[in-house]
């Protein structure tokens, strides 16, 4: 009987294959999911929260860009310290970025704290249940659960489909998603 394998052993063969990717690969998959946009309706206004992409992460700009284009206003993350909730600020393509805490690029101070109607997270792998394998760090899951204390955020995992996994050991803590948007495929686990 072999026992399931842990989230680090998932975390580390979904990326493995996240990281085979090539270049033009990861670049025609971001233009797939863009191009099918999003499967929610987008009002005037409504504010979504994207990532800078770091690694071999699906790159959100496009998708985020047919967003705003539809009316949407972006806004990107910004690490506190860990065990606390992510901050959004306001964010558009034209902004340059600075680097933060740990190294990932956010905007400047300056810009004004929003809060998200929509967040777009990165992964590492997910499941046919909407869970998803972050980094480790649960700054995400943190941070659903403390905004959805005031209002529904809608969830939205970015990935490529070769980082779908056949289950992840949730535990009480891990947030699932609304969505997960791949090049080929709109899973919708709101009526998991």
């Amino acid at each position: 009987m072999h026992a399931s394998p842990s989230k680090a052993e998932l975390r580390a063969l979904a990326l493995a294959k996240r990281d085979a990717l090539s270049d033009e690969q990861r670049a025609t998959a971001a233009e797939a999911l863009a191009k099918r946009g999003a499967p929610f309706e987008i009002a005037q206004g409504m504010i979504v929260s994207g990532y800078a992409p770091i690694r071999s992460e699906l790159d959100p700009a496009p998708l985020m860009k047919k967003l705003a284009d539809k009316g949407a206003r972006l806004a990107l993350p910004c690490i506190n310290a860990r065990g606390q909730s992510l901050i959004f600020r306001n964010w558009s393509p034209k902004d340059r970025l600075m680097l933060g805490p740990l190294g990932i690029p956010e905007p400047s101070p300056a810009a004004a704290e929003v809060h998200p109607d929509v967040m777009l997270v990165p992964l590492a792998a997910f499941d046919k249940l909407g869970h998803r394998i972050g980094y480790g760090a649960g700054y995400y899951d943190y941070t659903f659960a403390h905004l959805r204390k005031a209002k529904h955020v809608i969830g939205v995992g970015l990935a490529f489909a070769a980082q779908e996994t056949k289950a992840i050991p949730a535990l009480s803590h891990d947030v699932p998603l609304d969505f997960v948007l791949t090049e080929r495929k709109t899973f919708d686990f709101r009526s998991s």
